[in-house]
């Protein structure tokens, strides 16, 4: 089986009700929080151009991701990293997330780029595009950012702290301190991802 990977767009907007309620039910299996997003919200980052998606040689949905800008486009953000279960163990939430990092860069190349995660898979993948652990002090302060930590069951956690930690690990990608060895190489976005044996 071989994957897609490209920027989303019209012709994947039926995909946005699979997509919201496979984050979902991933969230509640990992006990954690997401912003829950409706299928239009989804559709409206496809028609921007600001999301990625992963799609099998058959067009079966298998994986995504979308860019959210903050501050006036000053943060970027790589939310909603998601591959289907049947997907996993192929390698493709990192090429997924590389080609957003890669939407990212050409979109807003002096924004920085950032994320919360609990995930080990997640990190190690933003470390590898160059990322560093950063104190939630150093990400956006957009209420409307934080404000979707509320569904989260950690939120008290949050609140407790003045909004300095919690149980996500809060990463940054700054540009202004990139060097040339900072970041792997990237996908190619619209190029297949054969199957790793």
């Amino acid at each position: 089986m071989d994957f897609l990977v490209c920027v989303a767009d019209e012709r994947h907007e039926h995909f946005a009700e699979e997509i919201v309620e496979t984050i979902f039910l991933a969230a509640q299996q990992r006990g954690t929080g997401i912003a829950r997003r409706t299928p239009e919200y989804v559709q409206s980052k496809m028609r921007e151009g600001k999301a990625i998606i992963a799609v099998t040689s058959a067009g079966t949905f298998a994986g995504f991701c979308y860019i959210e800008t903050w501050e006036h486009g000053r943060y970027v953000a790589n939310s909603g990293l998601i591959v289907k279960p049947e997907f996993r163990k192929h390698n493709l939430a990192r090429h997924i997330k590389r080609a957003a990092f890669d939407l990212s860069r050409s979109r807003y190349p002096d924004a920085k780029i950032f994320g919360i995660t609990t995930s080990a898979a997640v990190m190690k993948i933003n470390s590898e595009l160059g990322y560093r652990p950063a104190h939630f002090l150093d990400l956006t302060q957009d209420e409307d950012f934080w404000n979707g930590c509320c569904s989260c069951p950690n939120h008290d956690i949050l609140e407790r702290t003045s909004r300095k930690m919690c149980l996500c690990t809060g990463m940054l990608f700054d540009p202004s301190e990139e060097t040339s060895s900072t970041v792997a190489a990237l996908v190619h976005i619209d190029i297949p991802i054969p199957q790793q044996p």
